[in-house]
């Protein structure tokens, strides 16, 4: 298997819902992740008040308020983007819809709150994002791209350690949050290439 087929929306959406569907399971069953308390301790021993300051920045990147300008910032630098819009569009307005449906649905607590943490808002509105810009870099210059997708995927797992150490969640939340966003963002990547004409191999001039 290639690297380029593992990074096919077909291959995220597959494994990003599989991750998603056994995170809900196990909360609905079991009511918790085994590793979930351990893995909160880890990250919050690590809450020194300097990254507490930094988390509190990096968290807005999974704010809409930050959201909404990013995504209509796509429409300008991405002609893809421009040319699919409305799938774009519709994919910033469904995560949070669904996130939030998904709340209710579930009904497991925050750990120092009442109100309902599973998925994580921040991390679905986040992964959805960079997911989307993730696909979107294929149109990049080939040096740009692979730098591009690393500060996505950076950005993605940085908004998810936020989360946590900013105590608003258990890590099954946001990890389920980052598979829901990036399921979500793959759905709308593959509905982005089934409308388009094929293209060639994102390296095939490197070769």
């Amino acid at each position: 298997m290639t690297t380029a087929s593992i990074r096919h929306p077909r291959s995220v959406l597959t494994v990003a819902g599989a991750c998603f569907l056994a995170l809900t399971a196990a909360i609905v069953v079991l009511g918790a992740v085994p590793a979930d308390s351990s893995v909160r301790q880890a990250l919050l021993a690590m809450a020194t008040p300097a990254v507490v300051s930094v988390m509190r920045v990096v968290n807005r990147a999974g704010d809409w308020r930050v959201l909404l300008p990013g995504t209509l910032m796509l429409f300008v630098v991405f002609r893809r983007a421009r040319e699919r819009w409305w799938l774009w569009a519709g994919l910033m307005v469904v995560a949070p819809l669904l996130e939030g449906a998904l709340k209710y649905l579930v009904g497991r607590p925050r750990p120092e709150d009442v109100s309902l943490g599973f998925p994580s808002g921040h991390s679905t509105a986040a992964a959805a994002f960079f997911g989307a810009v993730i696909f979107l870099a294929g149109a990049l210059p080939p040096r740009l791209r692979p730098w591009v997708r690393i500060l996505s995927v950076l950005m993605i797992v940085l908004v998810g350690m936020a989360r946590v150490i900013l105590r608003a969640h258990w890590p099954s939340d946001v990890l389920a949050g980052i598979a829901l966003g990036l399921a979500l963002a793959a759905a709308a990547g593959l509905l982005a290439s089934r409308a388009r004409p094929p293209s060639p191999p994102e390296n095939s001039s490197n070769r």
